[in-house]
Order: structure tokens, then C-alpha cells, then sequence
């Protein structure tokens, strides 16, 4: 298993890996250690499975009771009926009272976004944007592209001062980085469509939550102390804080500016966002601190319907995004690349799997940076990315005991946050939705918008930094995605959805920036390769690699010292430290029919909700 790396034919890919991942929690570290623990009685005991994947987490969360903490416990829950799973479990039950209340998937789907605006505001947004792929009980399905697009003023050099010289500050921390926002125009769009519930039903919870208030939980609290500490904006500190003191584990915490702004939605539908009140709101920010959305901007917005990216892997159909998710075609190609090898013989998360994981990983990203951005402003190759055909010429020069080596030439990655989340939804009838959407950053922007309560993204900085640009790491600006007036950014983002003979077995995704594609990548091989049931899947280690930086990064305590000297004998750089997305999903026994929802245990407050 010794050699030289091997250098890799074609156009190569650079960038910096999406950073910022915290540390699992100590406490579940110390679980992986020990030989008893208590798992929801409806899951195979994980001990007998010899590629045994890492235990779960207590963890502490808030309660719907006045006054009061309670813990539960991240784990699975099964329904006969709905099933809702995301990284906050307020948003999951109010999810899932929605379609107790006779709505479909696509309403709870709605409902559950609105909620996470108030609930998880690091990520969920009405100022931000994402993508919904929707799988309905006959089979057929369709994707709602509601990402942020680039205001009128944009052009490719906005990130380039008078002598040339880039500015990362402008590009990803400054008005100018605010895309105009996709998710009420996204929501809307879908609930006209492939809804049944009312409007105003879907809306409301989110109204009273932010309205009335919802007690913060440690982690949450811990986290918007952290963000207001930092901000230099007035209506950031006076939205996060009690007069500019923090709010403690277990207080409550309203939003009353938010709350008129959703009222405004609930009234309006999109009117009530993208015109009128707050739309003036808007405006008003952007000239105050020299950003470039305009009234025009928001009232020419419109979410876009979208045929899904689909491939096969081992007799499964995947159904994902399409452009500008870079996420579906990224997925199917490595599945092609992968399916040639027998991966349940190299074990799970052994030296050789990981090997060609990552082989098959910096292949498809090396594609992703050179041939995808928004198909309405590029001629992006879909067919050809995700044919066999294509597979079978990347995988052509895969060693089977050497790295290859990636070098940059005339491919640039731009950075990508980690910070966006994940939900998934399911209904009695089989209807399923997959959604992601994000702020980009934690907290996005950082903006408030005065007087409206929400924070702006800062999607901007997705747009490549300039046509080409070069510097000293090897960035060199590319055509497809740089910033041109209505355009998209390219994303990572990928909701996905597994089926099998026709019928549903997994509603997938996650948050984690350029990881986001890695990490739904394994849970699909984890379910497929490996037996593993939905709740496995999610918790098994992760790792990922993106073509450049040119490194393996696995989970803290993903893989033993032993494979780690393997996997560097073939030439990897291996980095080990971490947690890797927030996987929030639901499967489908199918034998039971039951839905079974399974949160992520890195997230503590995350949780699944039937009804």
C-alpha cells in the first residue's frame, strides 16, 4: 500500500475547506467508550453490527411549558402517520400539528421553516434562501429553487476596489454581500402549488412563537450571547439581547418586530415581504449601509420550479437538486464513480473505503467547480455529469492503493459557511419534502433589519471573488459563477430523497457547507451498503474531502489510529478533529410502513416529531 501519489489528469479544483465545525461535545466522546446505553426501543442493537457506529447523546432541550426546562433525549421516534425532523424540535411538533390538522407534507414543510426563523435563527430565515425537492406518493417529483439571487447592481468586479485589490471583508461581511432573499417567495410558491392547508394556518404558529416567546435552551442561549457580543449593529443587539444584556438558560425570548414582519406575511402572503412595509424596511437598510438591494430587487424576485437531478445506485432511484445545487450532480456522480467497487467487502470506514471515497469525492468536486452554476446564466452539462458514462472515465484513473494529487490550475472554489439546516418531512400519504436553507454564514449577514426583526444573509460571497483573480493559495476567478445582475450562486445545498421498487425509504440532508454533498453522499451508501437503519446512518462517523485543500477530514473518534496510518501510507494528508453537518432525517420501514424520524444527535436541540 506504499507509493507516490498519483497525479490526477484534467482541470483541478482550489479552495479552502468550508471551517468552522465545533468540536463534538465531550460527553459524547466519553459514550462512545462505554458497552451499555439505552437507544429507542424500536432500534436494532448497533453493539452486534460490526462496522458499529457512535452512540447517542443525552442532551438538554426546552420545553412548551411556561417557566420550566425538561430534558429529552435526540433519538428516533416512529409514526404510522407524518413524521417531521429538523434541528429544532419546537419546529418539528409545529410541523407536525400541521399535518394533524389535515395539511400535507409540503404545508408542514412550510410551517416547520417559518417556526425555525424564530427557533433556530443561526440558520432558519425569511431573510435568506434554499431549495425544497418534493417526492409524491405516485413517484413523480419536482424541486422549488427559491435561492437568493444577486440584486441588479451586481456585477463580476464588485468585489474589487478602484487599484483591483480583493476585499474578503466586502465580498462576505458588508451590505453588498446581502443576496436578495428566496424564502417567502420559495414558501408561497409552493404552498400555491401543492398545498392544501390555508396560508395564514402555516404562518401563525411562527407568529405566536415569536410574539409570545419560547424559553431558550443552553445551547441557543449560549450561542446568541456569543453572536450579539459581537455585532456592531443597533438593531442586531436590541433584536438578541435584553437592552443590550444577555438572555440566560430557560428565559424567555420574543421577537415582536419579527412577529409583525410574519403578520405582514400571513396578511400578504408575498406582497406582505417583498413589496409594502417591508419591503421599504429593506430598502431603507441597504441605502443606509451602501448595499445594492433596491424596492425593484424584491418586487422582481421569483422562486423557480425545477425538474430534479435523478440517478441510480444499486437498483435505489436518488432524487436531489438541481443547479444551482451543485448537490444532485455531485451525489449521483460519485455513486456512479462508487457503485463499480464492492464497498460492504472493505468494511465500513476501513482505510480502503475511505480511500476510494475520497478519490471518488475530489473527482466530483473537481466537476462541481468547473461546471456548475445557475443553468439560467450557464450551459451547465447535467447529462453528461451524472451519466455511467461520465463515471466511468473519472473513475479511470482511480489507484486502488495510491492517492491522487490535486493541483490548482484554472478552477476556483469559493467559500462556502457551514451554517444553513436541514429538515425533512413526510405524510400520512406518502408525500415527502426534503429542505434546505440557510442564511450562509451563522447568523447570515449579522444585519437586523430595523424595525422588521429578521436577519439578512450574506449569499453574496457564494459568487466567485473576480474574474481572474489570482493570489498566492491559487484562486483564480471562473466565468460561470461570478456575480452578474439576477443570477443565482451556486450552493452545495442538497435535499434528497431515496426510494426503492416505488416506494419511499428516506427523506435526507443536512447543513455544512461544501460538506453538505459528502455527508448525504454517506448516509445514502450507509443505508444501501451497509444495512444501516436511518438512525445508524445519521450517526455513523463522516468524512470528507473536496478535491482542495487536498486532505481527508474525518470526525472526531471517526477512525482508529490504525486506518489513519494506512489511509497516510497511501499518500493522504488526514485531519481528524470535528463534527461534520446536522443530518436532521426521516426513513420508512418497509415492512411496517412506519415513519421513522431521526435527528441528529450533534445538534441538542434537534428532534423528531410524528403525528
Amino acid at each position: 500500500m506504499h507509493g507516490h501519489p498519483q497525479v490526477l489528469e484534467g482541470n483541478e479544483v482550489t479552495g479552502d475547506s468550508a471551517a468552522g465545525n465545533l468540536a463534538l461535545k465531550a460527553r459524547w466522546s466519553d459514550l462512545q467508550a462505554h458497552d451499555a446505553r439505552q437507544v429507542s426501543r424500536f432500534e436494532v442493537d448497533m453493539l452486534s453490527i460490526r462496522w458499529r457506529t457512535i452512540l447517542f447523546a443525552f442532551v438538554v432541550t426546552l420545553a412548551l411549558v411556561p417557566s420550566k426546562i425538561s430534558t429529552q433525549q435526540v433519538e428516533s421516534v416512529r409514526s404510522q402517520a407524518g413524521m417531521v425532523s429538523s434541528q429544532q424540535w419546537i419546529a418539528s411538533q409545529v410541523g407536525a400539528d400541521v399535518l394533524s390538522s389535515g395539511g400535507n407534507a409540503v404545508d408542514a414543510a412550510i410551517a416547520t421553516g417559518f417556526a425555525l426563523a424564530v427557533t433556530h435563527p443561526t440558520a432558519g430565515n425569511i431573510g435568506g434562501g434554499g431549495f425544497m425537492v418534493i417526492r409524491f406518493p405516485n413517484g413523480q417529483s419536482t424541486a422549488i429553487d427559491f435561492r437568493e439571487k444577486a440584486p441588479l447592481a451586481s456585477h463580476p468586479e464588485m468585489w474589487l476596489d478602484e487599484s483591483g485589490e480583493y476585499s474578503s471583508q466586502v465580498h462576505h461581511r458588508s451590505h453588498k454581500a446581502v443576496g436578495v432573499p428566496g424564502t417567502v417567495a420559495g414558501f408561497d410558491k409552493a404552498n400555491r402549488l401543492y398545498g392544501v392547508a390555508a396560508w395564514a394556518d402555516l404562518v401563525q404558529p411562527a407568529i405566536d412563537l415569536a410574539g409570545e416567546g419560547f424559553e431558550l435552551s443552553e445551547s441557543l442561549a449560549g450561542s446568541i450571547e456569543r453572536f450579539a457580543s459581537r455585532s456592531p449593529y443597533e438593531a442586531t443587539v436590541s433584536a438578541f439581547t435584553k437592552g443590550g444584556a444577555p438572555y440566560q438558560i430557560g428565559e424567555s425570548w420574543s421577537q415582536p418586530d419579527l412577529a409583525r414582519s410574519l403578520e405582514r406575511i400571513r396578511d400578504e402572503r408575498r406582497d406582505g415581504f417583498y413589496q409594502g412595509e417591508t419591503a421599504s424596511l429593506i430598502a431603507a437598510e441597504m441605502r443606509r449601509g451602501e448595499g445594492l438591494i433596491t424596492l425593484e430587487d424584491l418586487a422582481r424576485y421569483q422562486a423557480r420550479e425545477r425538474n430534479t437531478i435523478q440517478g441510480t445506485y444499486r437498483g435505489y432511484d436518488i432524487i436531489s437538486m438541481p443547479p444551482p445545487s451543485s448537490g444532485g450532480v455531485a451525489i449521483v456522480t460519485m455513486l456512479n464513480i462508487l457503485e463499480a467497487y464492492d464497498l460492504p467487502g472493505m468494511g465500513h470506514n476501513s482505510a480502503e473505503y475511505i480511500h476510494h471515497l475520497a478519490e471518488a469525492m475530489r473527482r466530483a468536486y473537481r466537476d462541481r467547480a468547473q461546471f456548475l452554476a445557475d443553468a439560467d446564466f450557464s450551459d451547465v452539462p447535467v447529462q453528461r455529469l451524472t451519466s455511467k458514462e461520465h463515471a466511468t472515465w473519472l473513475r479511470r484513473n482511480i489507484d486502488s492503493e495510491r492517492a491522487s494529487v490535486s493541483h490548482p490550475t484554472d478552477v476556483e472554489i469559493v467559500s462556502e459557511s457551514p451554517e444553513t439546516t436541514h429538515y425533512s418531512v413526510v405524510d400520512a400519504d406518502g408525500m415527502a419534502v426534503s429542505v434546505t436553507y440557510t442564511l450562509e454564514s451563522g447568523y447570515g449577514s449579522g444585519i437586523v433589519v430595523p424595525g422588521a426583526g429578521f436577519l439578512l444573509n450574506n449569499e453574496m460571497g457564494d459568487f466567485n471573488a473576480g474574474p481572474g483573480l489570482t493570489n498566492e493559495s491559487g484562486l483564480i476567478g471562473t466565468t460561470p459563477n461570478l456575480a452578474r445582475p439576477q443570477q443565482r450562486m451556486l450552493s452545495s445545498m442538497s435535499p434528497s430523497i431515496v426510494a426503492r421498487d416505488g416506494a419511499l425509504v428516506a427523506v435526507i440532508g443536512t447543513p455544512g457547507g461544501r460538506t453538505i454533498i459528502n455527508t448525504t453522499l454517506q448516509l445514502i451508501l450507509n443505508m444501501v451498503d451497509f444495512g444501516m437503519s436511518i438512525t445508524e446512518a445519521v450517526a455513523a462517523p463522516r468524512i470528507h474531502h473536496q478535491w482542495l485543500p487536498d486532505r481527508i477530514r474525518v470526525e472526531s473518534d471517526g477512525i482508529s489510529a490504525q486506518v489513519q496510518s494506512q489511509l497516510e501510507q497511501m499518500g493522504h494528508i488526514v485531519q481528524v478533529g470535528g463534527r461534520q453537518g446536522s443530518a436532521n432525517s426521516i426513513g420508512v420501514d418497509l415492512t411496517t410502513g412506519e415513519r421513522i424520524g431521526a435527528p441528529d444527535p450533534r445538534s441538542p436541540d434537534s428532534g423528531a416529531r410524528g403525528n
